[in-house]
């Protein structure tokens, strides 16, 4: 997959309908709350995603137009997707901005690694520790992420964290929503303007299993395998029957679901020779959480 070139996700449609004007209007609010902030420093936590990304272009608009100093910041574990990673570091270089890289400890962490419903809280809590530290040591003031208006309605423990972390969310101060967000990136030409959602690789792991390396690994080494099937909308979910028996279950939407038949036995002989028990493909298909709680 060429990650230079925006991945447009069928969610993200009704972005085009979205009224310019009004976010126009946001956007110029979005810049204005910037300046001061870019004027005294600003490190942005830039996952890669369609959000941060938004944010860290915006930021560096203002830094070009009224000066001040802002950095990207990405931090890495085996819980990110080498998908991610690509796409941090194309969008960065083309804007030319500072980029930081920085690897997370959050496996280290046993309240992290027992996947319970607050494993995000403590994954964001070591990304905004990690941020901290690196704004104090270059001597940037302010800490910015891309929490926007589309997010107000979720159960985040992550932002819990944030707000712990006093990381600021100018995407949401403005009002702007994720349509919002990839309408005004089309317009301005920006890659990744209607990126699906890409949450980390532990997300995919039922809660109450255990997270580690390997099952990390095993999630993103069998989406490579529907990726170059062809498939683009996809989960690969690690879960546990009653019986304590590990399986894989595949979500992709309806029409894609004759790729994942394509690849089947490559499929089935992954999941066997990795210990679980069925590779299966939920008829009910993609969507948003997948049931793994």
């Amino acid at each position: 997959m060429d990650h230079s070139l925006p991945i447009l996700d069928p969610s993200f449609v009704s972005a085009s309908e979205a009224d310019g004007s009004v976010a126009a209007g946001k956007l110029a609010a979005l810049k204005k709350g910037l300046v001061p902030k870019v004027g005294e420093g600003v490190i942005v936590a830039f996952s890669g995603g369609m959000d941060s990304a938004f944010l860290l272009w915006a930021a560096n608009q203002v830094m070009q137009d009224t000066g001040g100093r802002v950095v990207a910041l990405t931090t890495t574990s085996p819980s990110t997707p080498a998908g991610d990673k690509e796409d941090a570091t194309t969008f960065s270089r083309s804007l030319g901005v500072e980029h930081i890289w920085e690897e997370s400890m959050e496996m280290s962490l046993p309240e992290y690694s027992r996947n319970d419903k607050e494993r995000c809280y403590h994954c964001k809590a070591e990304l905004f520790r990690i941020a901290g530290k690196v704004a104090e040591d270059a001597g940037l003031r302010w800490l910015l992420y891309g929490y926007n208006a589309s997010d107000h309605h979720d159960d985040r423990p992550g932002h819990r964290a944030a707000q712990e972390a006093g990381a600021l969310t100018p995407l949401s101060d403005a009002g702007l929503t994720k349509p919002e967000i990839s309408y005004l990136m089309r317009e301005a030409g920006l890659p990744l303007s209607g990126k699906p959602a890409s949450p980390c690789l532990s997300s995919r792991i039922m809660t109450g299993i255990e997270v580690t390396p390997e099952r990390l690994r095993d999630v993103e080494e069998m989406e490579a395998i529907l990726r170059r099937a062809g498939v683009s909308h996809l989960r690969v979910r690690v879960c546990r029957d009653r019986e304590n028996s590990f399986f894989i279950r595949v979500e992709v939407p309806p029409d894609e679901m004759d790729g994942v038949l394509g690849c089947r036995e490559e499929l089935q002989r992954e999941g066997t020779e990795r210990g679980y028990r069925w590779v299966t493909l939920d008829l009910g298909g993609y969507r948003m959480g997948g049931g793994v709680t």
